[in-house]
């Protein structure tokens, strides 16, 4: 992602240049903004920024260039208030030919939401930065609990990114539960049972014994077998049967 943002921040300097010099050796124009190209370089992957939503904050913020003169158009308020929304991390803005301006944008990839007991309610991407909704929704796994920032950047930021990366695991897990003992529980997407991680160390090494249980037991038994699938000892797998219902 940061190569390809690299990359685009190249090709619009240069044709910030080409353009500046034509603007410079013109005077008394009246070239009008008629198009704003919005860039969002990792738009491929899942994100709540798109070209649609860059329009609607620069219209919000009454900064929606198309229509006004283009030498009167300010490209640093522009940036700085597509900034502002913390989903946005880097966002650069430059003039071209033809009355366009162009807008290009990096935003954050968040890896989980945070519905704290506390009250907290926020995304996290994978480098621990802390987002509000702000409205937006998203598939993502969903920690909830006993949960503080501190918790989460410690902890459950690895988590989530190994979840997210992993399909199995991302059709798999529907949430994170942080008990009052600070322990870990895992809700999955099929399946009643609850999965008991324990203390929040070897996660991945846990999740791999889960998955071979999985492969290998959980055909022949059926996913509702178990009620509880105790993982927090090294190298065993422990099951409560279910209630005959």
């Amino acid at each position: 992602m940061k190569a390809a943002f690299k990359l685009l921040l190249l090709v619009g300097l240069i044709i910030y240049l080409v353009f500046a010099f034509t603007r410079f050796t013109r005077r008394g124009s009246s070239e009008v903004c008629e198009v704003v190209k919005v860039t969002v370089a990792d738009s491929a992957q899942a994100g709540f920024i798109t070209q649609e939503e860059v329009c609607k904050i620069l219209k919000a913020a009454r900064i929606y260039p198309v229509g006004l003169p283009i030498d009167s158009v300010d490209s640093e308020a522009i940036e700085k208030a597509l900034v502002r929304n913390t989903f946005i991390k880097e966002a650069v803005c430059y003039k071209a030919p033809g009355g366009r301006l162009n807008v290009l944008v990096s935003q954050r990839m968040p890896v989980l939401r945070v519905i704290a007991d506390n009250g907290e309610d926020y995304y996290i991407d994978e480098e621990g930065f802390t987002m509000l909704p702000q409205g937006y929704e998203a598939n993502l796994v969903v920690a909830t609990g006993h949960i503080d920032k501190a918790f989460t950047k410690r902890h459950l930021v690895r988590l989530g990114q190994h979840i997210a990366a992993d399909p199995f695991w991302n059709n798999q897990i529907e949430q994170i539960n942080v008990t009052s003992e600070g322990e870990i529980e895992l809700v999955p997407r099929v399946g009643n049972q609850t999965l008991f991680l324990g203390r929040p160390v070897n996660l991945q090494k846990k999740l791999e014994n889960l998955r071979i249980f999985y492969k290998r037991v959980m055909p022949t038994v059926g996913w509702n077998k178990y009620s509880h699938i105790n993982l927090e000892y090294e190298n065993q797998v422990i099951c409560t049967k279910a209630e005959a219902s």
